[in-house]
């Protein structure tokens, strides 16, 4: 990161390790898509063999030294409460979700039957980043259903402080799947999931649903 763009012979040298070694641990960071290579500027006449190459991180590797963009999420939506109050957090927090859910709300409005739309919504939760299933919950808080469990949260820091992200994103649900959800846990109060309860035997509602958030584990000071 500090000298880069750099060839292997030079981090060989600064390592006072062997090219071979370097090479090996250089491929894997290409392989892992946090290096990037290539040729190196030519400097006087082409002579012969092939112009060496050159390695630079990418944002992927880079992201291994550290970011306060959970920092800066805070102090911009403390900034925000305090000029434009709760509403002003709670229309923020709504906006995101709907971009979050973005064209996975036809993929999810497509699907049949509550429990298809539940898949259908653990499949567009994973392909943004939240680890999400579906698993089947017998009977649980609001009549026999199914558990949409999020395994990953990208802005569990940020939520323990704003749980409003939380709210509008099981309102979300709730206005998505049609029916009554039950939010059980959250990663950003402690718990190993987000957990929320869809019951699969409650009269479907669109446009008119109830959504309670039940958060456990640790609770903010």
């Amino acid at each position: 990161m500090e000298q880069g763009p750099i060839t292997a012979a030079d981090v060989a040298a600064a390592l006072e390790l062997s090219s071979p070694a370097v090479r090996r641990h250089l491929d894997a960071l290409l392989a892992d898509g946090e290096a990037d290579v290539r040729d190196a500027p030519r400097r006087g006449p082409r002579g012969r063999g092939r112009p060496p190459k050159q390695y630079l991180l990418t944002d992927a590797g880079r992201a291994r030294f550290g970011h306060g963009y959970d920092d800066l999420a805070v102090a911009a939506l403390r900034y925000l409460a305090q000029h434009g109050g709760p509403d002003a957090v709670e229309g923020f927090a709504q906006s995101r979700v709907e971009e979050l859910l973005g064209d996975g709300i036809a993929q999810v409005t497509a699907a049949h039957g509550a429990d298809a739309r539940v898949e259908a919504l653990a499949d567009v939760l994973t392909a943004r980043g939240y680890a999400a299933q579906a698993r089947s919950a017998g009977t649980g808080p609001g009549g026999h259903g199914v558990q949409l469990c999020q395994h990953h949260c990208p802005v569990a820091h940020v939520a323990a402080e704003f749980p409003a992200l939380c709210e509008a994103e099981t309102h979300a649900f709730a206005e998505l799947l049609g029916t009554h959800v039950q939010r059980l846990a959250t990663i950003a109060r402690g718990d190993s999931a987000c957990t929320t309860h869809v019951p699969l035997d409650l009269p479907e509602i669109r446009r008119s649903t109830t959504t309670t958030t039940i958060p456990r584990g640790r609770q903010p000071e």
